[in-house]
C-alpha cells in the first residue's frame, strides 16, 4: 500500500521477519501478537485509534513459556484460537510436562479485546498449574511504535481496584486521558499493576476457564456468558460484511482457500461508517482511512461489490478538503490522502491527522464515480456528490494550470509532509537514470493516465446526465491530454514511458512499473501499449512471483527495497488489468498463477509486498520484514486479476454482463461467480475448460431477464 509518513523507519529492530504475527480488527481496534497470543513491545500491541492502549502481555505457565502446537485465525478472521501445552518443568512440582491443554483465543468486539483461556489436564495425576500474566500499556503513538521519535509525553498511571481490575491511565498531552481496563473473572491469587497470578487446579480430565477482558468498560465483569456475547456478535457482524457482493468458486481446493482468505481479509479490513462500507488499508501500520488505497481496493472488487465503492465515495466526498494548508497540503477540491486520531497528529506534531498529499488520489477518485456509475447504473449517488466530483476536477484543472505545462504534478507544501506523492512515496522513488533524486514538481506518469481516466469518466457522466456539450468538452480534454503525455513521457530508446518528469521538465528515464498503469487507463497507442505489454513480460520485470517495482540494472535497483524492485501484488494487478485491456489475457492468467503460488507460501493471503528477488525452483517467496498483512488492496488483487482472466464486464446503464474471451487459471477446470449484481437482480455465470476452450453459461435465462452476451 501506500507506504505514508516516515519510511526511515522500515527496518526498525522487529521481530524477526520469519517469526509469524497475527492480527485482528474491529472498527478502530486491532490487535497483533505471536502465536502464543503475547505482546513482546516492538512492532506488535493492541491499538484503538492510532494509539497503543496494550504494549507487553506475556503468559506463563509454571514459570515457563507454554510450547506452541498450533496458532491460526479462523475462517471469518475473528477468532484468533493457540493450542499450547505446558513445558516439562525444571524442578519438581505439581505438573506432569505435556499433559495440560492451553487453548487461548481472542476475539476484538465493541472497544475490547476478549480473551478465554481453557486448561484441559490430560495426564494422569491432578496438576496444579502456577499461571502468570504480566501486562504494560504505554500509550504509543502509531507513529512512534514505527520509529518515530518524541521529545515530550503526557503522564502514565498505573493502579488496582477493589473488583479484580487494573486501570492503566494515560493523561495526553492532548488533553484526552486514555484508559486500558483490564479485568478478570477469577480473582487472582495474586494481583498487582504489572502481573496477575492464579493457581489453576485440575483433577484428570478436568478443565477450567479463565476469562480476561482488556478494553475501556470499568463495570466489565468476565465471564462466559459476556464471552459468548460478544463472540456472538463479532460473528454476526462479518456475515453481513461477508454476504455482500458475489462470490467466486472453483473446482481448485487450494485456490477456493486463496480467493475465501481475500475475501475474509477485506471483510476484516471493511469499516461500517454511517457512508457505508469502508476498507481500511491494512494492519498494523495503516488500519485506517485512506484514499488512494481505499479507491484502488473498490475498483478491484467493483465487479463483485459495487456496495464497497459507494461507501467509498460518500465517506470521501465528506473528507473532501474545502481549505488551503501548506502543513496539510489540503486545497479546495483535493481529496483526502488519510485520517489519523492519535496524540501526535492532535497536537500537530504531524500533518497526518486528516492529510491531503497524494497528488493521485483526486482523479482517482473521480475514476471511481465514472466506474461505479457504468458498473450500477446509480445515478442517485452520483448526482449526490456531484458538486464533489466538480470541486475535484477543478482542483485538478488548478494544478494543471499553476505547473504551466498542463500535467498534474507535486511539490509538498512543509517538510512534515510526504516527500514522494504518488503511491510510490518512499523518499527515494523517484530519481533519474543515474540515481539523482528528481526535484519538484514531480510529474508521474501513472498520474497522467490517472488524469486522462478522469476526464474520459467526466464526459460519460456529464452525457448521463444530459450535458452533451460537456461531455463533448471533457472527452476532447481527454484526447488532448493523451497527446501531451505520449509526447513528453515517451522514450523510443528505453521502448516505454519515463517514470516522471522533474520541476525543470526533464524525462526520469527509468524502466519502472508505473507505465502500466497507463495500460489499465486505456492511454497509450496500441502499438506502444504491445511493446509496455512485452517488456513487462521480460525477466526485468517478471519475477516469476508478478510483476517488480523498477527493472532489473536500473539504477537503485533493490529487490529488498520498499519500491525500488520488490512485488507489490496491488501494482502487479493494475499492470495485468492493463494488459487485458489490451487483449493479453493468456499473460493475465499467468500472472493471476503466479499471485496464486506466491500466496500459498504466505498462509494463502497476500501481504503488502514481498521481495523481488528471482523466482527459484524449490524456494519460496522472500517476505518483505515489517509488510502489512493483511493487506487491503493485496487482497483485492486477487479479484482485480480474475476478473482481468474471465473479462466480466456489467453495464449498470443497460443492465447486461458481457464476457469477453475469457481463460481460466491454470489446472482450474471448472468457476462460478454467483450473486452478481445486475441492477436489482443478481445472476450467477460459470466458466467450463472443454476441449481448450472456456464455455460460458449463465442462470440468468432461466430465473431473470439480464442478458448476458459472449465475445470471443
Amino acid at each position: 500500500m501506500s507506504a505514508s509518513e516516515h519510511h526511515a523507519e522500515r527496518l526498525r529492530p522487529d521481530p524477526p521477519p520469519r517469526l509469524r504475527l497475527f492480527s485482528l480488527k474491529d472498527g478502530d481496534m486491532f490487535v497483533v501478537t505471536d502465536s502464543v497470543g503475547d505482546i513482546s513491545g516492538l512492532g506488535d500491541g493492541l491499538f484503538r485509534n492510532d494509539t497503543r492502549i496494550l504494549s507487553y502481555l506475556q503468559l506463563r505457565v509454571g514459570g515457563m513459556k507454554p510450547v506452541v502446537l498450533n496458532t491460526a485465525r479462523s475462517r471469518n478472521n475473528v477468532v484468533l484460537r493457540a493450542h499450547m501445552v505446558n513445558r516439562p518443568p525444571s524442578a519438581p512440582s505439581g505438573h506432569e510436562p505435556g499433559a495440560v491443554h492451553i487453548e487461548r483465543t481472542k476475539l476484538l468486539w465493541n472497544n475490547t479485546l476478549y480473551e478465554r483461556f481453557r486448561f484441559t489436564n490430560y495426564g494422569d495425576i491432578p496438576a496444579s498449574l502456577p499461571v502468570m500474566l504480566r501486562f504494560a500499556a504505554d500509550f504509543a503513538d502509531i507513529f512512534e511504535v514505527r520509529g518515530t521519535n518524541r521529545i515530550r509525553h503526557g503522564n502514565l498511571h498505573r493502579r488496582q481496584t477493589d473488583n479484580n481490575q487494573v486501570l492503566l491511565i494515560y493523561d495526553g498531552l492532548d488533553n484526552v486521558v486514555r484508559t486500558t481496563v483490564i479485568s478478570f473473572s477469577d480473582p487472582p491469587a495474586k494481583l498487582a499493576v504489572d502481573e496477575a497470578h492464579f493457581q489453576i487446579e485440575l483433577q484428570t480430565g478436568e478443565d477450567h476457564e479463565l476469562y480476561i477482558e482488556y478494553g475501556i468498560d470499568r463495570s466489565a465483569k468476565p465471564g462466559r456468558q459476556r464471552y459468548r456475547l460478544a463472540a456472538a456478535s463479532a460473528n454476526a457482524a462479518m456475515r453481513v460484511t461477508s454476504r455482500r457482493g458475489g462470490r467466486v468458486m472453483t473446482s481448485g481446493l487450494r485456490f477456493n482457500e486463496w480467493i475465501e482468505r481475500s475475501h475474509a481479509d477485506l471483510a476484516l479490513l471493511t469499516t461500517e461508517m454511517e457512508t457505508g462500507p469502508f476498507p481500511y488499508a491494512g494492519i498494523p501500520w495503516f488500519s485506517t482511512a485512506f484514499g488512494r488505497d481505499s479507491i484502488i481496493t473498490a475498483l478491484q472488487t467493483l465487479w463483485l461489490d459495487p456496495a464497497m465503492a459507494r461507501g467509498v465515495l460518500r465517506f470521501l466526498s465528506k473528507m473532501q478538503a474545502t481549505e488551503t494548508s501548506s502543513f496539510r497540503d489540503s486545497e479546495p477540491g483535493k481529496i483526502m490522502h488519510e485520517t489519523r486520531k492519535g496524540e501526535m497528529t492532535a497536537l500537530g506534531e504531524l500533518p497526518f491527522g486528516q492529510y491531503y498529499g497524494g497528488i493521485d488520489t483526486t482523479p482517482l477518485f473521480v475514476m471511481l464515480c465514472a466506474a461505479y456509475a457504468e458498473r450500477t447504473g446509480d445515478l442517485e449517488t452520483i448526482d449526490s456528490i456531484w458538486p464533489n466530483i466538480e470541486a475535484a476536477l477543478g482542483w485538478i484543472e488548478q494544478v494543471q494550470s499553476a505547473v504551466g505545462n498542463g500535467l498534474l504534478a507535486y511539490r509538498r507544501g512543509e517538510k512534515t509532509g510526504l516527500a514522494n506523492q504518488g503511491w510510490k512515496d518512499s523518499e527515494d522513488s523517484i530519481f533519474h537514470a543515474d540515481g539523482t533524486m528528481a526535484e519538484g514538481p514531480i510529474a508521474l506518469v501513472e498520474v497522467q493516465g490517472y488524469a486522462f481516466a478522469a476526464f474520459r469518466g467526466m464526459a460519460r457522466l456529464a452525457g448521463r446526465r444530459g450535458d452533451d456539450r460537456a461531455a463533448t468538452l471533457w472527452m476532447a480534454r481527454a484526447e488532448a491530454f493523451r497527446k501531451i503525455v505520449e509526447e513528453r513521457f515517451w522514450d523510443e530508446e528505453l521502448g516505454t514511458y519515463g517514470i516522471a518528469l522533474d520541476g525543470e521538465g526533464r524525462l526520469c528515464r527509468v524502466r519502472a512499473s508505473n507505465p502500466g498503469h497507463l495500460l489499465y487507463c486505456g492511454l497509450p497507442s496500441l502499438e506502444r501499449a504491445q511493446r509496455l505489454i512485452s517488456l513487462l513480460r521480460t525477466p526485468a520485470f517478471d519475477s516469476g512471483w508478478g510483476i517488480r517495482t523498477l527493472g532489473l540494472g536500473e539504477a537503485n535497483f533493490n529487490p529488498m527495497s520498499y519500491h525500488n524492485g520488490s512485488v507489490w501484488p496491488h501494482d502487479t494487478a493494475l499492470c495485468v488489468a492493463g494488459m487485458a485491456r489490451y487483449g493479453e489475457r493468456a499473460s493475465a492468467a499467468r500472472m493471476l498463477n503466479q499471485l496464486f503460488e506466491a500466496a500459498g507460501h504466505f498462509n494463502m493471503e497476500l501481504p503488502e509486498l514481498f521481495c523481488g528477488f528471482p523466482r527459484r525452483p524449490g524456494e519460496p517467496p522472500v517476505h518483505y520484514p515489517v509488510a502489512c498483512l493483511p493487506q487491503a488492496w493485496a487482497a483485492g488483487a486477487a479479484f482485480m486479476v480474475l476478473q482481468a482472466c474471465l473479462g466480466v464486464k456489467v453495464d449498470g446503464w443497460a443492465e447486461t454482463v458481457t464476457v469477453t474471451r475469457p481463460i481460466l487459471p491454470p489446472h482450474i477446470q471448472k468457476l462460478s461467480v454467483s450473486n452478481i449484481t445486475v441492477g436489482t437482480r443478481a445472476i450467477t455465470l460459470r466458466f467450463e475448460r472443454l476441449a481448450g476452450h472456456v464455455v460460458v453459461s449463465s442462470d440468468a435465462a432461466e430465473h431473470h431477464d439480464v442478458p448476458v452476451m459472449l465475445e470471443l
